[in-house]
């Protein structure tokens, strides 16, 4: 590693750094380009430049050129600097395990000795890979749990397994609390365990694979779910637009048959009207001669005016009586077709309703009448009473499948299940 003095020297006095593009000034100071760069912009109004080491000053500003030497001198403690932290054992850091021979800031244990139930960085471990004495101690991957495998009543190493108490022990547990107990080594319980382990990786593995699989199949039926959805909606989207179209169509049709039929009617009245208004006119003239004749006192001039323009047959002729009776009866029409249509609409309001089940708004009834108890608070004391609950309600709000909230006209916060209802058709 450079010493102390050499980073001083390479470091800039400004940013206290090792330089970064070294440039040196007149009077043999070197600094950052940036960090000179900077300062000298500041002085650009007084037009003297210095240097901010020795405050030597400088008119005008001099062009910093780059030091090649210094560059490459700075570059090269870099690269060594690397080299040698790359040796360097790592410190420890959160959830790392320390080692027990580091003084000051402990380095990272790479191993763990059960014999000397110590921890060891990489430079403190050498000795056991070195001298001989050490050679028959037991080591394992560094671990805080080092207390773990030891056994807490004799202190001594777990290396035992008594497969009759399935649990770890020293040899001392052996020859006390253990004996005559079935045990093995623990390397040795390690190797069945690994070969349950496998069998049980393996079963697992194929439970995997199975529930993997039917992830598959789910997501497969989901997407066939949907896709006959959206069919069903377009096909149902079409069905509705072909119906509501052939009915705007028919109702159209017979809108107008209907109007054809009151046209005809209409003017065949209209006829008989103009009849009888002839018949009128004709009536009211002939009382009007009537009256012209009626004050005639002479004899021969009554009886002449009379003959001229009256007989009795023409004046006692009874005409015939006009009366309209419509040829066409809408009533009739309307009673046989009528039925027809309300029937249908019934059958196919039903039919979707098989789909949509109830929704906001629909007109529901109880199957059967409820009787319910209220309150009714009057100050201080309190009066029960009973209603039943009946009559056309409206789906309020649903809540989940089953559920609903109703407004029926004597309980408008009725709350129950959809079982309890049925669905009230517009069209009876």
């Amino acid at each position: 590693m450079a010493s102390a003095s050499v980073l001083e020297e390479l470091s800039c006095s400004i940013c206290l750094d090792l330089m970064k593009d070294p440039v040196t000034v007149p009077c043999g100071h070197s600094f950052c380009l940036n960090c000179i760069t900077g300062c000298w912009n500041q002085e650009d109004q007084k037009g003297v430049y210095s240097c901010p080491q020795c405050r030597e000053t400088f008119t005008p500003r001099p062009v910093l050129r780059r030091n090649t030497m210094l560059t490459e001198v700075i570059e090269k403690l870099k690269k060594t600097e690397l080299q040698s932290d790359a040796k360097t054992p790592f410190y420890a850091g959160p959830g790392d395990v320390e080692c027990d021979f580091c003084t000051g800031r402990k380095h990272k244990a790479i191993k763990s000795c059960l014999t000397c139930l110590v921890s060891y960085c990489e430079v403190h471990i050498q000795p056991h890979y070195e001298v001989p004495r050490f050679s028959k101690h037991k080591l394992v991957n560094a671990t805080s749990q080092l207390h773990e495998k030891i056994c807490s009543q004799h202190d001594r190493i777990i290396e035992v397994f008594c497969r009759k108490d399935q649990k770890l022990i020293c040899l001392l547990c052996l020859m006390d609390d253990h004996n005559g107990h079935e045990t093995v080594s623990a390397l040795a319980e390690r190797t069945e365990k690994q070969k349950t382990l496998l069998q049980m990786k393996g079963y697992n593995q194929k439970q995997l694979q199975q529930k993997e699989k039917e992830v598959e199949e789910v997501k497969q039926a989901v997407k066939s779910l949907q896709a006959t959805t959206q069919e069903a909606v377009e096909e149902t989207d079409g069905i509705f637009t072909e119906l509501i179209s052939f009915m705007e169509q028919k109702r159209s049709e017979v809108t107008e048959s209907i109007r054809a039929q009151e046209r005809a009617e209409v003017s065949r009245a209209e006829g008989l009207l103009d009849q009888l208004e002839l018949e009128i006119t004709k009536l009211k003239s002939r009382d009007a001669e009537m009256e012209k004749l009626q004050p005639i006192e002479d004899p021969i001039d009554f009886l002449q005016s009379f003959q001229s323009h009256f007989t009795s047959s023409s004046v006692t002729k009874t005409l015939p009586k006009v009366t309209f009776k419509p040829q066409f009866s809408f009533s009739e029409v309307m009673k046989s077709v009528s039925p027809s249509l309300r029937d249908k609409t019934k059958r196919f309001h039903q039919a979707v309703f098989k789909v949509t089940g109830f929704i906001k708004g629909d007109m529901v009834k109880l199957k059967t009448p409820e009787t319910i108890s209220k309150t009714l608070l009057c100050g201080y004391s309190s009066h029960t009473y009973k209603i039943t609950v009946g009559g056309v309600g409206v789906v309020s709000d649903l809540i989940g499948r089953d559920y609903m909230t109703v407004i029926f006209p004597d309980h408008p916060g009725w709350l129950g299940s959809s079982s309890r209802l049925e669905l009230v058709f517009a069209i009876n």
